[in-house]
């Protein structure tokens, strides 16, 4: 069974750092896509940074040059380094698992994942 246990969140103020992590268990897939999605109170869920086994990894364009997304396969491990925090990434942020690489769609890639986690908190104040 494929679980998604995220940690790593809390309260920052603008500009502060925070790094969440992921344990990835009991995914077995060669071919696979991870991704963190992140939703705000009274918002829709979005894409923030993915990755696959193919080696792509894709940003929301927001968060290009402050947030990178790593694993530790040895781990099973998903990292989000998040860097120069602002208010607007206050959002509850999950990660997910799918079978699959990413795909390009709309002017994204996407991740059809298969399992999310239960999330982790940030809160950004000014």
């Amino acid at each position: 069974q494929v679980q998604l246990v995220e940690s790593g969140g809390g309260s920052v103020q603008s500009g502060g750092s925070l790094r969440l992590s992921c344990v990835v268990s009991g995914f077995t897939s060669t071919s696979y896509c991870l991704m963190w999605f992140r939703q705000a109170p009274r918002q829709g869920r979005e894409g923030v940074a993915g990755i696959d086994s193919d080696h792509i990894v894709t940003y929301r364009d927001s968060v290009k040059g402050r947030f990178t997304i790593s694993q530790d396969k040895d781990k099973n491990m998903l990292y989000l380094q998040m860097n120069d925090l602002k208010p607007e990434d206050t959002a509850m942020y999950y990660c997910a698992a799918g079978s699959q690489v990413l795909y390009f769609e709309d002017g994204y890639y996407r991740c059809e994942f298969d399992v999310m986690g239960q999330g982790t908190l940030v809160t950004v104040s000014s």
